[in-house]
Formats: C-alpha cells, sequence, structure tokens
C-alpha cells in the first residue's frame, strides 16, 4: 500500500497536467480562431463598406418610370425601345384592389409591412440553400430589394450586388413609404410580352382595366414575375396554370382568401381568359434576334424590359428597311403566293456582324414580335450549299487537292444506297472546279469519302455547323435535321474572310445603368487554311460567273456563290423542289437566302419558275448594299500558286503544283556540233508534233462527246416517259456543259437522281430514318435560258446571264483519276504534254 501510493499521486499529478496541456491548446486555438474570425470579419466589413461607398445613388426618376432597354445601331444610333410607351403604363395604388396587392405578397414578401427593406428569416433561408446547393441558387429579397435592383443595379448574381441591394433597400425603406414603394415595384416589374407593371399587364394578357382583374386572373399575373418567358400563358398554358394555382395556395395559406375561393379560381381555365393584343414595332425580326442572342448570354428577357440597359447592336438600318421591302412586297420578287417563305441573312463579312435580317415575307406576320423566324428558326437541308462545307474544302484542307484535281464521275452504290446526278448521267474525269460549277453530285460524295467522315464533321463545325454524324448523303446536303440562312451565312463568311470564322452576332456591347460595360463580341477562330478559303472562293466564282449561279451575278461586282435545292418527295408530282437556296458573298458582304413553304403537299411546293427567287433576293440585296461603296477582289494568299492549263487557269497549293520536266542539253563535241544541233531540233519538233496530235485527238473525242480516257462512257438515252426536270437553269443552246454533246442539251434542268424536280436537289426525307442509307436526289442544274423566275420586269435582274464559257477538256479528261476510294493511276499521256506546255500564268 505504502509503496503504491506514491506512484497513485504520481499518475494523478500526470494526468492533471495533461489536461492543463489540452486545455492550453484547445485555448490557443479558440483564440487563433477568434482572431481569424476578426480579420475575416474586417475583411467582409472593409469589402462590404468598398461596395458600399461603389453603390449608386437612389435617383428618383429611375424609381418611378419603367427601364425599358434601348436599342443603337451600328452606328450608335438610337433605333427603339425594346417596348414601346404603349407599354408603359402606370396606376396609383389606391386603384389597384387589395386581392390584387395581396396576391403578389402572398408569392414575394409576405412579410412586406414588417420587415425595414431586408427580411433575415428569409435570407437565412436562401443562405442555407446557396452553401447546399451552390450560390445563386434561391434569393431572400424582398420586394425593396427587387425595386432596387430593377431600377440602379446589374441583374449579375455577385456579391457586390447583393450587398449592394441590401444597403440601398436599407435607405430606400427609410425615404419611402411602404405604400409608396409598393406602387413603384407594381408599376415597374416586367410580365412578359413587353409589358411593364399591373397596369399595361392586365391589357395585353385579358384585355381589362387593373381595377377590373378577377382572383384567378390577379393570381396568375402574381405568378409571371419569376419567369416571365417561360410562364407566358400564350406560349405554354399549363405551366402558367399550374404556377397560377400554387399562387392560389399561398394566398389562401396566408389568410388572403378563402379555401372555397381557392378552389373556384382554380377551376378557370386560362386559356379561356386570355386575350392577344398584337404589337406593331419595327424591326422585329432583327430585334427578336438581339433578345434571344442576349438570352443566350446570360441576359434573361426580365433583365431586358427592366433593367434599362443599352445595347449596341450591328443593325444597318438601311439594310434592314430593305431587305424587308424585297420580301414583303412585289415590287423586286413576283412571289407566286402569299404561302411562299424566305428568310435572309446579311452579313459583315469581315466581322461576323449582321446587318439585316430577313424573318418573314409577310408584312402583318413580321409585325409580331417574338414569332418564327425564317431566317433563324428555320431548319431544312441545305442542298448543293452544303458542298463546299462538306466536301471540297475539307478536301483542299487535309489533302490539298488542286481547284483541277480529276474525279471520276460515275455511278457509285455505298452502304446499298445509289447515288446520281440529276440527269441520270456522268460526266467522266472531271475537274473539283468542273464539279462545282454545274454541281455534280457524285465528286462531291466522293471528295468527301476520300477526306474521310470525320474530318469532314471536324471542318463543319469549325464554321458553326456542328453536326453529330456525318454519312455519305451530307456531302451534298442531305443533313439529318438541317441548318438555318443564318448558320450558312456565317459558315459562307469564313471562306471570304480568308479562313477565319466569327460566330455570326446582333450585339456588340451593353452597358447597364451604373455604367458598366460588357463586351458581347466573339473571338475570331482560325477555320482552315487561306489557300483552302481562296482556292473554294475562285471556284465559287465560276459557280456565278459561268454556273448554275448565273442569275445572281451582279456586273462589276467580285462576288463567289453556291446555289442549292432539295427534290421532291416520291408522293409529289410535278415539276419544282421543296427548298431554294442561294449562299454567297463579296468581301465586305456575305448572305444566305432560303425560300419554300411551310409544309410540302401537292399545291405547295416551290414550282420552277419559282426556284430562281432565291437568287434574285440575293441579287437585289447585295446590289443594294454594295451600292457606292468599293468593294475590292479577294486576294490570292502567298500560300496559293497559278497554272494554266489549257484555257483555265487552276490553282495549286504552293509547292503541290507539278514540276516541268527540266531541259537536257548534252556537252557538245566540236567534230559533231552541227549533227549533235540537228538532232536537238528534230527531237523538239517531233515533241511539238506529238503534243498537237494529242490535243487533236482529245478534242476529236470531245466532239464525238465521249470520254477519251474511257473504253466505255454510259450514253444511255434519257428516259422521255419521265416528266421534263423543271427546276434548273437550263442553258441556251450555246452553252453546252463539259462531256456532253447538244444532242443531250435538254437534259440539262436538274440535278437529281430522277427528273421529278428541279434545281440541285437532296430528298432529305428519305434521309431522316437512316441517312447513310436512303438515296439522295441533290440537284444542280445550269442556268436556263429565259426562264427568269420572277425577274425580267424593269429595273428587276435579267433572268438570263451570259453562257458560261466552256472548260478545256484537255485538263478535264486526263489529269488525275479517282475511284470511289482514292487515287487511279496517273495519265501519263496528259503530263507529257502538260509538261511540255510552256507557263502561261495570267
Amino acid at each position: 500500500m505504502e509503496d503504491s501510493y506514491p506512484s497513485r499521486r504520481l499518475y494523478r499529478k500526470k494526468r492533471n497536467q495533461g489536461k492543463r496541456a489540452f486545455r492550453k491548446l484547445a485555448i490557443y486555438i479558440g483564440m487563433a480562431f477568434f482572431i481569424c474570425g476578426i480579420l475575416l470579419m474586417s475583411v467582409f466589413a472593409i469589402t462590404g463598406l468598398a461596395y458600399v461607398k461603389e453603390a449608386p445613388a437612389l435617383n428618383p426618376k429611375l424609381l418611378n418610370s419603367p427601364q425599358s432597354s434601348t436599342i443603337y445601331d451600328m452606328n450608335n444610333k438610337k433605333i427603339r425601345d425594346i417596348a414601346g410607351e404603349e407599354y408603359r403604363k402606370t396606376v396609383p395604388l389606391d386603384q389597384v384592389p387589395k386581392k390584387v396587392q395581396n396576391a403578389f405578397l402572398s408569392v414575394e414578401d409576405n412579410r412586406f409591412w414588417d420587415h425595414h427593406g431586408i427580411d433575415f428569416k428569409r435570407v437565412a433561408g436562401a443562405v442555407k440553400a446557396n452553401v447546399t446547393e451552390g450560390f445563386g441558387t434561391e434569393g431572400g429579397s424582398t420586394i425593396t430589394q427587387q425595386l432596387v435592383k430593377m431600377s440602379f443595379l446589374s441583374p449579375e448574381k455577385t456579391i457586390e450586388r447583393k450587398v449592394q441591394e441590401a444597403y440601398l433597400a436599407l435607405k430606400l425603406e427609410r425615404q419611402y413609404t411602404k405604400k409608396e414603394i409598393l406602387e413603384m415595384y407594381l408599376n415597374k416589374v416586367y410580365f412578359g410580352e413587353g409589358a411593364y407593371g399591373i397596369a399595361t399587364a392586365a391589357e395585353v394578357y385579358f384585355g381589362k382595366s387593373v381595377k377590373d382583374l378577377n382572383i384567378s386572373e390577379a393570381a396568375l399575373l402574381a405568378g409571371l414575375p419569376q419567369r416571365p418567358s417561360g410562364y407566358n400563358p400564350f406560349k405554354f398554358p399549363e405551366l402558367a396554370e399550374n404556377r397560377r394555382n400554387t399562387v392560389l395556395s399561398l394566398m389562401e395559406k396566408h389568410g388572403y382568401i378563402s379555401e372555397k375561393e381557392k378552389k373556384e379560381a382554380q377551376s378557370i381555365s386560362v386559356a379561356k381568359q386570355l386575350t392577344k393584343k398584337e404589337r406593331k414595332p419595327a424591326y422585329n425580326s432583327f430585334t427578336d434576334q438581339v433578345i434571344e442572342e442576349l438570352k443566350e448570354k446570360g441576359i434573361d428577357e426580365k433583365a431586358l424590359f427592366t433593367q434599362g440597359l443599352q445595347i449596341y447592336t450591328t443593325l444597318d438600318p438601311k439594310a434592314q428597311e430593305f431587305t424587308e421591302k424585297v420580301l414583303t412586297t412585289n415590287e423586286y420578287i413576283d412571289y407566286p403566293d402569299d404561302q411562299f417563305k424566305a428568310g435572309v441573312v446579311l452579313l459583315d463579312t469581315k466581322t461576323g456582324e449582321i446587318r439585316a435580317i430577313g424573318g418573314n415575307r409577310h408584312s402583318e406576320d413580321k409585325d409580331i414580335q417574338r414569332g418564327f423566324n425564317y431566317a433563324t428558326h428555320l431548319k431544312r437541308q441545305p442542298g448543293s450549299t452544303a458542298k463546299p462545307i462538306m466536301a471540297y474544302g475539307p478536301a483542299i484542307e487535309t489533302l490539298k487537292w488542286s481547284t483541277h484535281e480529276q474525279i471520276k464521275d460515275e455511278a457509285i452504290e455505298l452502304n446499298g444506297k445509289v447515288f446520281k446526278n440529276w440527269n441520270n448521267r456522268f460526266h467522266g474525269n472531271v475537274s473539283m472546279r468542273t464539279a462545282l460549277q454545274w454541281s455534280y453530285n457524285i465528286p462531291a460524295i466522293k471528295a468527301m469519302q476520300a477526306v474521310g467522315a470525320e474530318e469532314a464533321r471536324k471542318f463543319a463545325g469549325k464554321l458553326g455547323i456542328e453536326l453529330d454524324e456525318v454519312f455519305p448523303a451530307y456531302a451534298i446536303g442531305g443533313f439529318k435535321d438541317g441548318i438555318s440562312p443564318l448558320e450558312l451565312a456565317g459558315a459562307y463568311a469564313a471562306f471570304g474572310n480568308e479562313g477565319v470564322f466569327n460566330e455570326p452576332h446582333t450585339v456588340r456591347k451593353i452597358v447597364y445603368p451604373n455604367g458598366k460595360e460588357k463586351n458581347l463580341q466573339p473571338k475570331p477562330v482560325r477555320a482552315m487554311s487561306d489557300y483552302t478559303a481562296y482556292m473554294i472562293t475562285d471556284m465559287l466564282k465560276t459557280v456565278v460567273t459561268e454556273g448554275t449561279g448565273q442569275m445572281a451575278d451582279i456586273p462589276g461586282l467580285p462576288l463567289a456563290g453556291k446555289t442549292g435545292t432539295n427534290e421532291l418527295p416520291d408522293d409529289i408530282y410535278g415539276s419544282g423542289v421543296t427548298d431554294a437556296w442561294f449562299a454567297g458573298y463579296t468581301t465586305r458582304y456575305a448572305a444566305a437566302v432560303w425560300t419554300g413553304y411551310d409544309k410540302i403537299t401537292q399545291e405547295s411546293y416551290v414550282r420552277t419558275e419559282d426556284s430562281h427567287n432565291a437568287k434574285l433576293i440575293f441579287k437585289h440585296i447585295m446590289s443594294e448594299v454594295s451600292e457606292g461603296i468599293e468593294t475590292p477582289d479577294f486576294t490570292m494568299p502567298s500560300s496559293v500558286e497559278k497554272v494554266s492549263i489549257g484555257n483555265r487557269v487552276e490553282l495549286f497549293v504552293k509547292g503541290t503544283a507539278p514540276k516541268r520536266a527540266p531541259v537536257k542539253f548534252n556537252k557538245p563535241v566540236k567534230r559533231n556540233k552541227v549533227e549533235n544541233k540537228s538532232t536537238e531540233e528534230a527531237e523538239t519538233q517531233n515533241e511539238n508534233k506529238q503534243e498537237e496530235n494529242q490535243e487533236q485527238e482529245i478534242e476529236q473525242e470531245k466532239k464525238k462527246g465521249t470520254d477519251p480516257n474511257e473504253d466505255k462512257q454510259d450514253n444511255k438515252p434519257p428516259d422521255t416517259n419521265k416528266p421534263e426536270n423543271p427546276g434548273a437553269e437550263k442553258p441556251g443552246q450555246d452553252n453546252k456543259q463539259p462531256g456532253e454533246n447538244n444532242n443531250n442539251q435538254n437534259e440539262h434542268q436538274g440535278d437529281s437522281g430522277n427528273n421529278k424536280g428541279g434545281g440541285e436537289e437532296n430528298n432529305g426525307n428519305n434521309d431522316k430514318g437512316n441517312p447513310g442509307n436512303q438515296p439522295p436526289g441533290n440537284k444542280d442544274g445550269p442556268p436556263s435560258g429565259g426562264a427568269g423566275g420572277s425577274g425580267g420586269s424593269d429595273g428587276k435582274p435579267p433572268g438570263q446571264s451570259p453562257p458560261p464559257k466552256k472548260e478545256s477538256e484537255n485538263g478535264d479528261q486526263a489529269y488525275l483519276k479517282r475511284d470511289c476510294n482514292g487515287v487511279l493511276p496517273l495519265q501519263s499521256r496528259f503530263l507529257a504534254g502538260f509538261l511540255a506546255q510552256p507557263d502561261k500564268t495570267p
């Protein structure tokens, strides 16, 4: 016992020392946390004070008037407010029924009459939600804070804005009464459909005064400010009715109405209560796109109608007015009927800034805000306008093909799918330029095959055309889902901008009421090499001057462009197409035009005589905007070199052009000097004679209408039992296409696998189910003689352009031959003659 006692005491002593050490450590840790807390609070306080110091003043003018955002054009001149004056009605609070006031208080701020600008209980709940679910998940704003935000602050969800919002709310409550604050809020809040304030909303949605609103209508309006577009009763009546019922339940919960009143109000159909009121502001096609674009950038519609933003756009008012005039009147185009639709996008080639949007042909439709826009909302298959994007552009970029690259135009079958040209004829070896000029289908498909579907998909993606998958039909525009004129114009502009892609956009910047600016211009992106852009452009210039796009040609204006059409479904019999496109550009402007009908029926499809309207619309608009300004030609980059082949100048990526055979000189021997000289001259004369014989042979083959490089050419006569293919532009009698004789002239009427319709056709309907295994019908024919569509009257574009130049068959028929999957043997006979020719590059 005595021995153990000292040990027990020592044990207790050591245990007490441990406790004391732990307590001391806990104290130190607590002091450290306390000091850190003080420092952190000091930092927050200092930061908060800085935010408060930068808070704007309480401007009574901004509090008492609705803050409509203002749109400015490309020259920074005011165009219009997003909401007109007729949508800015105000009403005193004593003329707003109590049931209407209570509807808003029940859903927005039930403790409005009790707090002093900030509802701390609501803030605590919002903080918890933001911590657990992420910042910005839930707001704790009172009606006073919402009024402050609408009047003075930006809509961005930042700590700075929340601090300033709380500070100004407390300050506002000290300067104004609760009734004044509620009145200002009800007259400023945005309800969708361009309606500010409760008085305007009552007229827009119900066609009545605010004092005549019933409980159901009041609850519907009270539910809109949270998501004006999402709960829009005109567009989403079921969602709006669910939201209204939620508000009615809250009104009953807080004692504003009885359960009986709630059930009676909930039993009323929202759709039956509504009364649509139309608006007629200016430039709707353009301003609608402005609103859509800002929403994509994170600026919601509510902010646009309540924050008083200054929106600086890319609009050219003169171009917009002329575009609308071309579409909505018959002054320039004789449109076939009122159901014929059109969509146009005009943009700056260098910047991607949209100058004008023609969203609808009918003036009464274009005056309806947020209606269907055929320039931006439409999704249709682009037909042959896709060939530079899906086939030839990728081939030049990836494989460095020249514009003279030889591709064998022949019948092919891929994955059980038969591809044909528009006239069921084939042309043997043709150059890439010729294939694009006359919009032959097979060469485009082979070009995409040589590149690979994945490379073609990536190339299109860099031009703003995102595709999930690519099949052979995509080379000729047989897209599964289609694209809009907006997307097509943006892609073509990159070819005219030396391969640099700018996302088409309508907004340059926005300025908030507090003076802060936000730049919204997208950054330029290198989409392709400059040689690809220039070589595609040069071939597309040939399309306009000598090929299928001659009707869009503008004398004196350096212009590149491409036509595109889609053939009629099998159950529609007639001469025409479903869609007619034209996309083109100069160094200053790019534009894409679509024409067609909403629904294709036996009575409504694009007739042959109307399939040219897309080209004529383009021509009128491009002529107008190019008038009086200098438009330089496209500049050939140093990465491209020219080579004369026959009577055509072709383009090669630098370093890929064929090299000429060096001239060999034997060292002269004195005793045989005269003899050697005679031998050399004889050999030179022999080579020249062989070259002349070769050219004569090819010319004779050409006159016979056969391919000199093919033992057998398909000269099967056309099926005379089928109706004439009407949609394409027919050449005159002297406009013989390469590889064809005059006897086949009548067959050049379209670009289809059968002779149902005209133009460069693509049977998009057959591709939707399985895009890789359905036969396309892409059509593209040469210009018709005298079939001027809607042109021909005074002041209108002529219906017939000059005949296309004949391209030498020497180069087209004997350079490089290709099969479905790649390269065929080199034609030595052509090279022997070609290498001996002097360089005739102009």
